[in-house]
C-alpha cells in the first residue's frame, strides 16, 4: 500500500495498492520534492476515466516502471473532481503545449513554484501507435532536469505565463446587449447538424447550455420565421438525443457523449452533472416545443433513475458511474438478440422479445465492436430510430399503448441486467453537481405534478447544508464516508445558491403555507453569496473580477477567473445567474449592484465570444427580456454594461430564419496550437443548403458588389490565418460561387504582437436564385493558443 490509502476519494483509492509510491497532493510532496530536489510527477485522473484506468494497469502496476518513477520523480495523484482548480490550470498548459486534452493528464512541475515544463496524456507501456513508452518518457524527463535544469526552468515560466494569460487576465468591461445575443444564434444555428441534431460532428456533445440558451432566444424571436428555425434546431437535438444509444432506454439516464454523430454509441460513463442538465433541457424542450409526453418521460425516467441508483440513503447525490466492467467498455449496457430473448422468454414474453427487437433495431444488425477488444463478437447498443410516439405510428398503435408495454419490456431488461457485474460507482458527493441535480428534481416535480421529486431535491438540500458546510457557513467541495475535503470553489457556491432559489420558486407555486419554507431557502441562499463576495470576489487594477477560488492558496501558481463555459458552466457564469435570481426574488439593492458588477466582468468575454461564455450571455439575455430585472436594474445602472441601442428589442426577423440555415460550419478540432516552429493547422467544412450557394473566395469578373469566402481573425492579434480555398463552380456568366460541401484547410502563424484571445472567423454571403442574404461573419469555437 502507498500513502493514497487514507484518502477518501474512490479515484485515489483505486490507486492505493500500485506500487507507484503516489502520494496525495498537498504540502508534504511538495516538500519532499523540495528535499530530493526532483520534479513533481503530477497524474490527474477520475474513477470513471477509461484512459486512466488502461494506464493503471499497463504502466502503474508495473514493478519496473514504478521503480524509474520512484527514483526520478515525487509521484502525485490526484482526482480532478475533488481538485478542479489545479486540473484547470494544468490542462489549460497540456493545451496550450499539445493542443489537445485528454484524461489521464500527466505533467511534471518544477517543484519551487508548481510550474509545469511538459505535458502529456495516457502513454502506453512501450513505444504503440506512434507513441513512446511511458519508460522513455520518464528516462529523457530525468535526463533533462539532471542536464539542462536551466532551460527546463526557462521552459516551465513561458508556459505558466501563458496560463496566466488565458485563465487570470482581467478585461475592460465593454458594452453588450442584443448584438452579442444574435451572435452567438447565428453561430450556434450555423454549426447545427441538421441531418443528426446536436451541433458539429463526432464525438458528439449534448450541450445542454446551448439547448437552454436557444430556448431562452425563441421566446423573444423576432418572427414566425426565426422561431420555427430555432424550434426545429432544439427539437431535432432533444428528440435525436432521447431515441439514442446516448439514452440508457432500459435504465435511464444519460451517457457522456457520443463516439459517432448519429447519437448511437456512447462513451459509457454516466454523470451526475450530465444528467441534471439534459434534465433541465428536456422539461425546458418540452414547455418550448409542445413535445410534453416524449421529452417528460425522459425526464421522469431520469429522475428515477438517479433516485434510485445515485442517490446516498442521507441524501446527497453521487458524482458518476463508469464506463466499464472488466475492462470492457459498455458491457453492462449492450445486448444481442439472444439476449434480450433470453431475458424477456417465450408465450407472450416472446411477442414482447420480438417487439423489443424491432423497436431498438437489433434486427438490423451489430451497431458495436468494442475497439480495444476487436476479437470479440460485435453487439448492440440499444436505440430507438424515432421518438417513441413516432414509432407507434408507424406500428400502427396508439402512443400510450406502446409506452405501456414498453415500459413493461424495459423493467424486465432491467431486472436482467442487474445481474450482471455492475460498473463501479464513484459515490463521492459534490456541492456544485448536487446544486445542479436539486435544480433538476425541483423542476421535475413542477412538470411532472410528482412530489416525490420535490420531497428528493429537499432531502439533498438538506444533506449539503448540513454534511458540506463548516461553521463559518462556508461550503466544502465534497463529501464521502464522513469525511469532507478542501473549500468548496466558486462553482460551489454559484450552484447551490441557484439550487436553493430553484427550490423557493418550486414552492412558492404551492399553497400559503408553504412561505416558511420558501423564506428559509432564500436566507440560506443569500448566506452563501455573502460568503461567495468575500471569498471569490476581487478588485484588481479598478476592475472587478471573480475568481473560481479562494485568496492565498499556496499551493497554485495563478488564481483563476476562468470565463469558459464548457460541459458546465463556469464559476462566474453561474454566480451571474445565481445573482440575477436573488435580485429577482428579493428586490434588494445589494444582488442588483452585484449582477451590474458581475456582468460588466464578464462583458469583455461575452463579446469576444458569445458562444464561448454561452452561460453567460444567456444570463445577459435574461436580464434584457426579464422587464422587472430591467425595472430593478435601473436604465443608469444597466447602461454602464448593456448596449442601449434597441436594447428591449426582437431577435431575428423577416430573412433572419433562412439565414441562420442557409450555412453550417464544421471546424475538426476545438483548440489548435501556434508556435514559431510550427504552425497550427485545422480543416473547416462548409454545408451549404440545398437552394443556397455562396461566392467563392476569388468570386471573378461578375463579383463586384458581393461578399467573397474569407476566413481571418476577428478578435485579438499576434496571429495570420491563411486559407487554401477550392476554385468555386461557374454560375452564370462569370460569377464563380460554391454549393453543397466544401472543404478548407486552415493554417495559422503567429505574426506581430500576441494581443487578447485571437478567435478566427469565417464571412460568407449565401444567396439563392433570385436574392442574396446579409453576409455573415461566424466566430469558430476553436482555441488558438500560442505556445
Amino acid at each position: 500500500m502507498n500513502r493514497l490509502v487514507s484518502e477518501s476519494s474512490p479515484y485515489l483509492l483505486q490507486h492505493a495498492h500500485n506500487p507507484v509510491e503516489w502520494w496525495p497532493w498537498g504540502e508534504e510532496a511538495i516538500g519532499e520534492a523540495r528535499r530530493r530536489d526532483v520534479p513533481i510527477l503530477l497524474s490527474v485522473g477520475y474513477s470513471t476515466c477509461y484512459w486512466c484506468h488502461v494506464m493503471e494497469r499497463e504502466c502503474f502496476e508495473s514493478a519496473e516502471i514504478a521503480r524509474v518513477m520512484n527514483e526520478h520523480f515525487v509521484c502525485v495523484k490526484l482526482d480532478r473532481e475533488e481538485r478542479p482548480d489545479i486540473d484547470d490550470i494544468y490542462m489549460n498548459a497540456l493545451l496550450i503545449t499539445r493542443g489537445s486534452g485528454g484524461w489521464p493528464m500527466n505533467v511534471m512541475l518544477e517543484p519551487e513554484r508548481l510550474r509545469p515544463f511538459w505535458c502529456g496524456t495516457y502513454f502506453p507501456p512501450t513505444s504503440a501507435r506512434g507513441m513512446p513508452g511511458w519508460p522513455d518518457v520518464l528516462g529523457g524527463i530525468a535526463e533533462a532536469w539532471k542536464g539542462r535544469r536551466a532551460e527546463v526552468v526557462e521552459q516551465s515560466e513561458r508556459i505558466a505565463e501563458a496560463v496566466r494569460e488565458n485563465l487570470a487576465s482581467g478585461r475592460e468591461p465593454v458594452g453588450v446587449g442584443q448584438a452579442q445575443v444574435e451572435a452567438a444564434l447565428s453561430q450556434l444555428m450555423s454549426t447545427f447538424d441538421r441531418i443528426n441534431g446536436g451541433f458539429g460532428g463526432a464525438p458528439k456533445f449534448p450541450q445542454p447550455l446551448y439547448l437552454r440558451f436557444l430556448m431562452d432566444v425563441k421566446q423573444i424571436a423576432g418572427d414566425e420565421q426565426t422561431q420555427r428555425a430555432i424550434w426545429l434546431c432544439i427539437k431535432k437535438s432533444l428528440d435525436a438525443m432521447a431515441s439514442g444509444g446516448i439514452y440508457d432506454q432500459v435504465g435511464g439516464g444519460f451517457h457522456r457523449y457520443s463516439v459517432d454523430a448519429t447519437w448511437t454509441v456512447p462513451h459509457f460513463e454516466k454523470m451526475l452533472y450530465d444528467n441534471a442538465q439534459l434534465m433541465l433541457a428536456m422539461g425546458e424542450g418540452a414547455e418550448a416545443t409542445g413535445q410534453f409526453e416524449e421529452y417528460l418521460r425522459i425526464v421522469r425516467e431520469t429522475a428515477d433513475y438517479v433516485l434510485r441508483e445515485m442517490t446516498h440513503a442521507e441524501g446527497g447525490f453521487f458524482s458518476a458511474q463508469d464506463a466499464e466492467v472488466d475492462g470492457r467498455e459498455g458491457l453492462n449496457y449492450v445486448w444481442t438478440a439472444e439476449g434480450v430473448r433470453e431475458a424477456l422468454g417465450t408465450g407472450e414474453g416472446g411477442e414482447d422479445a420480438e417487439l423489443a427487437i424491432r423497436i431498438y433495431g437489433l434486427d438490423r444488425g451489430p451497431n458495436f465492436q468494442d475497439p480495444h477488444h476487436a476479437h470479440e463478437a460485435a453487439v448492440n447498443v440499444l436505440r430507438l430510430e424515432d421518438r417513441l410516439d413516432v414509432v407507434a405510428g408507424k406500428l400502427g398503435m396508439e402512443p400510450q399503448a406502446l409506452r405501456v408495454r414498453m415500459a413493461g419490456i424495459d423493467r424486465r431488461l432491467y431486472e436482467a441486467r442487474q445481474k450482471r457485474k455492475q460498473p463501479r460507482l464513484d459515490d463521492k458527493v459534490v456541492a456544485s453537481w448536487n446544486g445542479l441535480m436539486i435544480s433538476a428534481l425541483a423542476w421535475a416535480s413542477h412538470w411532472l405534478e410528482d412530489r416525490k421529486y420535490l420531497v428528493a431535491a429537499e432531502k439533498a438540500a438538506q444533506f449539503v447544508l448540513r454534511e458540506m458546510m463548516g461553521t463559518d457557513g462556508r461550503l466544502v467541495r465534497s463529501w464521502r464516508d464522513g469525511k469532507r475535503s478542501v473549500p468548496g470553489f466558486l462553482e460551489d457556491s454559484a450552484l447551490m445558491i441557484e439550487a436553493l432559489l430553484d427550490l423557493a420558486e418550486v414552492r412558492s407555486d404551492r399553497e400559503a403555507k408553504e412561505s416558511a419554507t420558501v423564506e428559509s431557502y432564500v436566507a440560506a441562499a443569500e448566506r452563501l453569496a455573502e460568503c461567495a463576495i468575500e471569498d471569490f470576489k476581487e478588485e484588481v487594477n479598478g476592475r472587478v473580477r471573480w475568481c473560481d477560488t479562494r485568496a492565498g492558496q499556496g499551493d497554485l501558481f495563478v488564481r483563476t477567473s476562468a470565463m469558459h463555459d464548457g460541459v458546465m458552466p463556469s464559476g462566474p457564469s453561474a454566480m451571474l445567474h445565481a445573482m440575477l435570481g436573488l435580485a429577482s426574488i428579493t428586490k434588494k439593492e445589494r444582488w442588483e449592484n452585484e449582477v451590474r458588477d458581475l456582468l460588466g466582468s464578464l462583458s469583455g468575454g461575452i463579446a469576444e465570444s458569445p458562444v464561448g461564455c454561452i452561460e453567460a450571455t444567456r444570463g445577459l439575455l435574461r436580464l434584457l427580456r426579464d422587464p422587472k430585472l430591467r425595472e430593478l436594474m435601473g436604465e443608469r445602472q444597466a447602461a454602464n454594461f448593456v448596449d442601449s441601442a434597441e436594447q428591449t428589442g426582437r431577435v431575428g426577423g423577416g430573412r433572419d430564419a433562412e439565414k441562420l440555415m442557409a450555412v453550417e460550419v464544421y471546424a475538426a478540432i476545438d483548440r489548435v496550437t501556434v508556435s514559431e516552429e510550427i504552425p497550427g493547422q485545422f480543416t473547416l467544412v462548409l454545408k451549404i443548403a440545398e437552394g443556397y450557394h455562396i461566392t467563392a473566395a476569388d468570386p471573378g469578373p461578375k463579383g463586384e458588389g458581393l461578399v467573397p469566402l474569407r476566413i481571418g481573425i476577428v478578435h485579438g492579434s499576434g496571429v495570420a490565418v491563411y486559407a487554401d480555398y477550392p476554385a468555386g463552380e461557374a454560375y452564370g456568366d462569370g460569377l464563380l460561387v460554391h454549393r453543397g460541401t466544401i472543404e478548407l484547410p486552415v493554417v495559422l502563424e503567429l505574426s506581430g504582437e500576441w494581443k487578447g484571445r485571437p478567435l478566427v472567423g469565417i464571412t460568407y454571403q449565401a444567396c439563392t436564385e433570385t436574392e442574396c442574404l446579409a453576409p455573415v461573419t461566424v466566430e469558430l469555437d476553436v482555441a488558438v493558443e500560442k505556445a
